[in-house]
């Protein structure tokens, strides 16, 4: 019998790959499968998934901080990039004070791994793309301030942070109800680099 893991990376291999298929599957998993099974995709796999999920299913912010969730209270979502290091990390997301719940105008975040220390927090502002089903993850911008128990709130441009999360904005794509993929691009150039994510109910 083949794990969740085996599962969707024989989907992934199919062409043209069922997208229905695949969110059925992910939706069908408990928290913890759908996050093993995510970070078991290797950098072909992921860029796949990314542009056969171009335009299938409309992400919007309240898909990743639902509107039950109260202001400034933290929505994690655990991710697999595809850099050489320290590929498993988190994006944590949080919608600021006073917005509507159901259609927030942006949200507040920041990126959780080991190397934050050195290479700073990666602070950014997710807002929905305009004239797209996506949401853009810019790290351009910062919240001017964050929940309790985030780290201090450092610009992306000076120290380290610079050659890693600055100028940059990612591109995120719904690929099913829990589950997004992302694609990083530093000053409108398209780098060739994906990501996963998971929310975490």
């Amino acid at each position: 019998m083949s794990t969740p893991a085996q599962e969707l990376q024989a989907r992934i291999a199919e062409a043209p790959i069922d997208r229905a298929a695949i969110a059925t599957l992910l939706d069908g998993l408990e928290h913890a499968e759908r996050v093993e099974a995510t970070r078991s995709l290797g950098r072909k796999q992921q860029a796949k998934l990314y542009r056969a999920v171009d335009g299938f299913l409309p992400l919007h912010l309240e898909d990743l901080v639902p509107s039950g969730i109260p202001d400034f209270v933290p929505v994690r979502h655990h991710g697999k990039n595809t850099l050489p290091a320290f590929t498993n990390f988190e994006k944590r997301f949080c919608r600021p004070h006073g917005g509507d719940p159901r259609k927030p105008e942006t949200l507040y975040g920041f990126n959780f791994q080991t190397m934050s220390a050195v290479t700073g927090p990666g602070y950014f502002l997710a807002v929905e793309s305009e004239g797209r089903p996506e949401v853009q993850v810019d790290y351009n911008r910062v919240p001017d301030t964050h929940p309790e128990g985030w780290p201090e709130i450092r610009p992306n441009d000076r120290g380290l942070s610079r050659f890693v999360y600055g100028f940059m904005i990612d591109t995120l794509r719904r690929v099913s109800e829990h589950v997004t993929i992302g694609s990083a691009a530093r000053k409108g150039k398209d780098l060739g680099s994906w990501f996963v994510l998971v929310r975490q109910d």
